[in-house]
């Protein structure tokens, strides 16, 4: 008996060990965190505009969802964009010397077929990467001799995220050109794991290799409400939910009262730091949180970057969906995100914008 009560007593220390390390973050350590993705400053135009020129394409009307990566050996950077042509999206990339001009645009993936899950748009960017340490270049992964992405997915064309959305997984010979995969979706509304918060529509995926094991963040929908999610797998190919999803939950009154959404991850220490974004109280704001195990999440309760900080207006209305990349030759991060000043038309003049830790000259 005494044996069995020494192994209980340990036990229960190394559960109220494992209790204290997933506790939620007390705000002076959020705040300790947080404070170096704080005070960033504006370059006041698009860097991939809003209706970019892209030979033979002329029907564009937004640009979203950037990504930056670099391909083994090649020096240049390339960020993966989608367009909204009125139809949906489809993925393009484009390429940098200086993460600053952006050009040589090309289409990276386009509709899938008719009748199946992407073919109203299929929106790459949650790459494999060869590090996810927050100022590890972003240079993809081989896997089984291919580079890989996970990718938001839509059925229908004819309008602007049709539901219910899904996600597939793709992979490529050269970083620049992707094809699926797997011809069914890996995450969608229909799995029996599905949960209440996801039940409408299921978004973008973003992914992290660590310790042998995948893990897919994800925003999802249930009406007018997202959440973020997470999904793990050992090969990419087949997923299964987090049991106690949603990992990032709406805070009433809150930044992210309506939206938690588009989460990036990236191991920052000691820790993981994700980087979101929320609505509420009047706009779409960039958010961060932080986790001890991937898993356990404390969001901070103030935006790294409001809505409407840009002086030119190129954010009035929207800023969100982050990119964030570091560049060592001038210790300068660069936050690409999607900044929408709300002109008219369908995407409010969304384009690609840039926020930078410290001035560019």
């Amino acid at each position: 008996m005494k044996i069995i009560a020494g192994w209980f007593c340990v036990a229960l220390l190394s559960l109220g060990a494992w209790a204290a390390e997933v506790a939620d973050l007390d705000r002076a350590t959020l705040d300790a965190w947080s404070a170096p993705y704080r005070g960033w400053h504006y370059w006041p135009a698009h860097v991939v505009p809003s209706v970019p020129q892209i030979a033979g394409v002329t029907n564009i009307l937004g640009t979203d969802v950037p990504t930056v990566y670099q391909i083994p050996g090649d020096k240049k950077y390339y960020m993966s964009f989608v367009t909204f042509d009125g139809h949906g999206y489809q993925s393009y990339v484009a390429e940098s010397a200086d993460l600053l001009h952006w050009g040589n645009y090309r289409l990276a993936m386009g509709f899938g077929p008719k009748g199946e899950f992407d073919h109203g748009g299929r929106v790459i960017g949650a790459f494999l990467y060869e590090s996810y340490d927050i100022k590890a270049p972003r240079i993809l992964k081989k896997r089984d001799g291919k580079f890989w992405t996970l990718y938001g997915a839509y059925p229908r064309q004819g309008g602007y995220e049709l539901r219910p959305g899904s996600e597939g997984v793709a992979c490529s010979a050269d970083g620049l050109r992707w094809e699926r995969a797997k011809d069914q979706p890996i995450l969608s509304t229909h799995e029996a794991d599905c949960g209440a918060w996801e039940r409408d529509c299921v978004y973008q995926p973003w992914l992290v290799e660590h310790q042998g094991r995948f893990f897919n963040f994800y925003n999802a929908a249930n009406g007018h409400v997202e959440q973020s999610g997470l999904a793990f797998s050992t090969d990419l190919l087949n997923w299964t939910r987090h049991t106690a999803n949603p990992v990032l939950r709406n805070r009433a009154g809150g930044y992210d009262e309506k939206f938690c959404s588009d989460p990036k991850v990236f191991r920052d220490g000691d820790h993981w730091t994700m980087l979101y974004f929320g609505v509420g109280r009047g706009g779409a704001h960039i958010m961060i949180a932080f986790s001890r195990d991937l898993l356990h999440w404390t969001a901070h309760p103030e935006p790294l970057y409001k809505a409407g900080g840009n002086p030119s207006g190129l954010d009035k209305q929207y800023a969100h969906k982050i990119a964030l990349v570091f560049n060592p030759k001038n210790e300068t991060f660069y936050m690409f995100y999607n900044a929408v000043p709300g002109q008219r038309g369908a995407t409010g003049g969304r384009g690609i914008g840039l926020l930078t830790s410290r001035p560019l000259p």
